[in-house]
């Protein structure tokens, strides 16, 4: 029988706790989403990456693993061609192999790559899935008891598709989890900030990337 108190609010349980032996998860900031002109393009991504990497460098400067996640599109039909048509065979959104020409950059990038401004080092783990979370169907829950990592912060886009996704599952899995709100992105403000707000009521942490990295 649990004692009263073992398990207090979320409002309640102290910061340190809540990003004790932490990961940083950065969701799908990749060329198809954050440079200018991609096929599913986020504007707002590209404000995030500052936030990001004051993150990166709290997380490495501590030692603590940081994970990257892309999203990859699959080369025959399948269920998600339904809501992004981007995907498939006309423009090849996320679709390994392939190079895209972007606004911003002066030469054709990978696709499915993290952006440069975020590129993962060589020890990063890199998690491809082929649907919205990074925990189904992958091998992101066993990497991390590996590295005994026991709570998470989520950063990228969208917020409320694949960031919500991978955030909630990390819940579902046991894992303390924030969002840090200037380190995700979304092209609907309205989902954005209801998904930040539901996430806080009954899932984890919503905080900006300075105060989480005081939290640390």
């Amino acid at each position: 029988m649990a004692q009263a108190g073992q398990y207090p609010t979320a409002d309640e349980v102290p910061v340190a706790e809540r990003v004790a032996a932490p990961a940083l998860v950065v969701v799908d900031m990749q060329n198809d989403f954050v440079r200018v002109g991609a096929p599913l393009e986020v504007p707002d991504a590209r404000a995030t990456i500052a936030p990001h990497l004051r993150l990166i460098d709290a997380f490495r400067s501590r030692g603590r693993p940081i994970l990257f996640t892309r999203f990859l599109s699959r080369r025959s039909g399948n269920m998600l061609w339904h809501w992004s048509p981007q995907c498939r065979p006309d423009q090849r959104c996320c679709w390994p192999g392939h190079e895209r020409s972007y606004g911003d950059r002066d030469r054709p990038l990978p696709c499915i790559d993290v952006i440069d401004e975020l590129a993962p080092l060589a020890d990063d783990p890199v998690i491809d899935k082929y649907g919205y979370g990074a925990f189904h169907g992958t091998g992101l829950d066993d990497l991390l008891k590996v590295l005994a990592v026991r709570s998470l912060v989520v950063t990228g886009t969208v917020t409320q598709i694949c960031v919500e996704e991978t955030a909630r599952e990390a819940f579902h899995h046991g894992y303390r989890t924030s969002i840090a709100a200037d380190a995700v992105s979304s092209f609907a403000p309205d989902l954005h900030a209801a998904t930040l707000k539901n996430f806080a009521m009954k899932y984890g942490w919503v905080a900006d990337s300075d105060e989480i990295i005081a939290w640390l």
